[in-house]
């Protein structure tokens, strides 16, 4: 029997290369099967012993990227969120976008009153007879996790600033939540304390099935870093501009123009954006299509 290559994974812990764990990264990714298969007999006939995830990865997405930019797109979206930062407005803002997909009126970095002190809250979400103060852990490190001190911290803002929400006009009717955010994930100690204290917690996979990828996919909203077309100084000027949805691109195309972009390229940008947030579906067919 062959022997199992070892690999090392971002915590420094050493696994064997797992077939199954890249095969199911590139499927939920949109890949074809023939492409899957193609990608995964080059990426094994180039593992050595000791390899990293994060070359694996980066094999994985150069592959990608060489048979469609809007599918390599996808797969680099928990690295694309990671480089919203450093300072975690624009992870804010995105988290913003996500819940006023689902129907939330959202306000984004809020100072509210509590009943002990005033607090700077990331997000505050309504809807219906919901009122959420939302907090963000955004991590710009694979592997960080957000741990128990966490959801002990939040709750205890929550319940400051609850204390005061409920003497307001028309809060004795909501329902008040407490909220936490993170782009990677939590440890099992602070779901468990999150959940017993009755915090809504949101991370890359939690809760199963509903957790920020599974949002993302499913709204079809990427945030700009996840595109292929653009260079990171582009990104950034993006960033700096304050855009953040790769779908402001697709509604306002000055955009690009204003950081440079143009002819060929600017179609090639749009036609990317489109492709990712419809799986393909409307195309810009001909180079020399008008953009409007």
């Amino acid at each position: 029997m062959k022997r199992e290559t070892l690999i090392t994974k971002t915590s420094g812990a050493v696994v064997p290369f797992s077939e199954e764990k890249l095969r199911t990264s590139l499927q939920r990714s949109g890949a074809s099967k023939d492409v899957i298969d193609s990608i995964l007999l080059e990426i094994k006939s180039k593992l050595f012993e000791g390899i990293t995830t994060k070359k694996i990865y980066g094999m994985a997405f150069h592959l990608l990227k060489q048979r469609s930019k809007h599918v390599a797109a996808k797969y680099k979206l928990k690295n694309a969120i990671m480089e919203l930062g450093p300072s975690g407005y624009s992870f804010e803002s995105f988290v913003a976008e996500i819940l006023q997909h689902q129907g939330y009126i959202t306000k984004v970095s809020q100072i509210v009153a509590g009943e002990c002190v005033n607090h700077e809250i990331d997000v505050i979400a309504e809807k219906d007879n919901r009122y959420c103060m939302i907090e963000c852990k955004y991590h710009n490190q694979p592997g960080t996790m957000s741990d128990v001190k966490i959801p002990l911290y939040i709750q205890a803002r929550f319940k400051d600033v609850e204390k005061f929400w409920k003497t307001l006009p028309g809060h004795d009717k909501m329902t008040h939540q407490g909220w936490v955010v993170t782009n990677t994930k939590f440890t099992s100690d602070a779901v468990k304390y999150g959940t017993c204290a009755g915090l809504t917690l949101l991370s890359w996979d939690h809760p199963k099935g509903k957790g920020l990828k599974d949002l993302i996919d499913n709204s079809g909203l990427y945030p700009i870093t996840c595109l292929t077309t653009l260079s990171k100084i582009e990104k950034q000027r993006l960033l700096d501009a304050k855009i953040v949805m790769s779908k402001d691109i697709n509604e306002d195309q000055q955009i690009l123009e204003k950081i440079g972009i143009k002819g060929n390229r600017l179609l090639a940008v749009i036609n990317e954006v489109r492709n990712l947030a419809l799986g393909g579906a409307n195309v810009v067919k001909e180079k020399s299509e008008e953009i409007k």
